[in-house]
């Protein structure tokens, strides 16, 4: 079902940019304005100018970040900076990472071309929803360059892992062609793997799966835009290297891979007074109060996020909320009145649904524009920082999705909220590229 190839990437020589570390970038759409400036300074061969390029004033059509990309990338292959390698590739990669607490786990995957498919074939599922002005800045940025800069990320199911090892068996110990190691010991290797009967064993094991998105929804719909552009403008002209798309496969029966909740901040002011918004909840949660004081406060929120973590093994729809001013961390949990007033769908019965339409729109009254100025946090002391700053007036704390109801939910051809998941850790941008010319 899903149709992969091998193909001849475009990587940084390190003869001319030195560590790659210094040249490579998360993705472009965790990166902020900070990240983005540092990253600039970092390598005046930085993939940042070509994923994420700064803008100035003045940009018309004949001078854009979009231009600026394409230039850069012309100038740095005449030079050798960027090189294209001779004979087509997969390319096993592995993330060696530790959590915040925990062992540490390494999510094994590999980067190969895999050609794009219309939503609702069977054989591609995207997930999540996506947003009109990312999809036109990938589109245009695809358009300008003809390159993927950064990996689509999915999900394939191999329970007995026949596909990596086969990559691994080909690679044998040879040293990986890159180690990147970054922020918070995230350790990166890549190996290239061109021993033809490892390519081809691969190939025909994926062909009957069905491919998850994970990350790069924006991107791959704006991969499909412009192979349909191509195509009209093209005709009939057999295969064309728009119909592929590069992207990272990681088998989601790999232990190594996590996803990570994304918890909810709104900044003043609530849409409807505290008192009413308690009272609405209580008729679909309960509440389990864990006061503290300044003395007994970090053993209320260990508790606090103990009965969290210890939802993720449960069905339960539970989760955490946080006020600002108030000594207590308040633990919720959906109760039968609640789970009657859910639909029979996948979707309908994510936490994070639940959250959305019980939460947020029954109890709180949010509307439309109080959900644009939500603020999303991945880390759990960053959201109670925010709070106790002042910067937010609540914070709902949500438990991850299970990998089960992804697949679920992407089956049954519905698309998860927007920012339902965060699967974890991203593959960097810029290690290998896919140039279609």
């Amino acid at each position: 079902m899903a149709e992969i190839v091998p193909f001849r990437g475009v990587l940084y020589d390190p003869a001319k940019v030195g560590d790659v570390v210094s040249v490579v970038a998360p993705p472009y759409d965790v990166i902020g304005p900070a990240e983005q400036a540092t990253l600039y300074a970092r390598h005046p061969a930085n993939v940042i100018r070509l994923e994420l390029g700064q803008e100035h004033p003045g940009d018309g059509s004949q001078d854009s970040r979009y231009t600026r990309t394409r230039r850069f990338l012309e100038e740095w292959l005449r030079a050798g900076t960027l090189k294209r390698d001779d004979r087509p590739a997969m390319y096993l990669y592995t993330v060696e990472y530790r959590l915040r607490s925990g062992p540490v786990r390494t999510m094994r995957g590999f980067l190969a071309l895999v050609r794009l498919e219309e939503f609702g074939t069977g054989r591609i599922f995207p997930h999540e929803n996506t947003r009109a002005a990312a999809k036109d800045d990938r589109y245009r940025l695809l358009e300008t360059c003809r390159s993927n800069f950064s990996p689509i990320f999915s999900l394939y199911s191999d329970a007995e892992g026949c596909i990596i090892r086969a990559l691994e068996e080909a690679s044998g110990n040879a040293p990986p062609r890159f180690a990147v190691t970054e922020g918070e010991g995230v350790r990166h290797r890549l190996w290239t793997v061109t021993d033809q009967s490892a390519l081809d064993r691969v190939v025909t094991a994926m062909k009957p799966l069905p491919l998850f998105i994970a990350d790069g929804h924006h991107r791959y719909e704006s991969a499909l835009r412009y192979r349909n552009a191509q195509r009209k403008a093209l005709g009939d002209a057999g295969p064309l290297p728009s119909d592929w798309v590069l992207m990272y496969f990681s088998n989601l029966d790999d232990p190594g891979l996590t996803i990570l909740p994304t918890h909810r901040v709104l900044p003043a002011p609530l849409p409807c007074p505290a008192s009413e918004f308690r009272k609405r909840l209580a008729e679909t949660f309960l509440v389990e109060a864990i006061p503290f004081t300044k003395e007994t406060e970090s053993a209320a929120r260990a508790k606090f996020l103990d009965r969290l973590h210890a939802a993720q093994s449960s069905n339960a729809c539970i989760m955490g909320l946080v006020m600002r001013g108030e000594s207590r961390y308040e633990v919720l949990t959906l109760t039968a009145a609640g789970l009657d007033k859910l639909g029979p769908s996948a979707r309908e019965r994510l936490d994070v649904s639940i959250l959305q339409q019980v939460v947020f729109r029954d109890a709180m009254r949010m509307t439309p524009q109080d959900e644009e100025r939500l603020i999303y946090i991945k880390d759990v002391e960053e959201v109670l920082a925010t709070v106790a700053r002042g910067e937010g007036e609540l914070a709902i704390l949500l438990n991850p999705p299970k990998i089960a109801e992804v697949k679920d939910v992407a089956r049954a051809g519905a698309r998860m909220p927007h920012k339902s998941t965060y699967f974890y850790p991203k593959p960097l941008t810029g290690l290998v590229i896919n140039k279609m010319d």
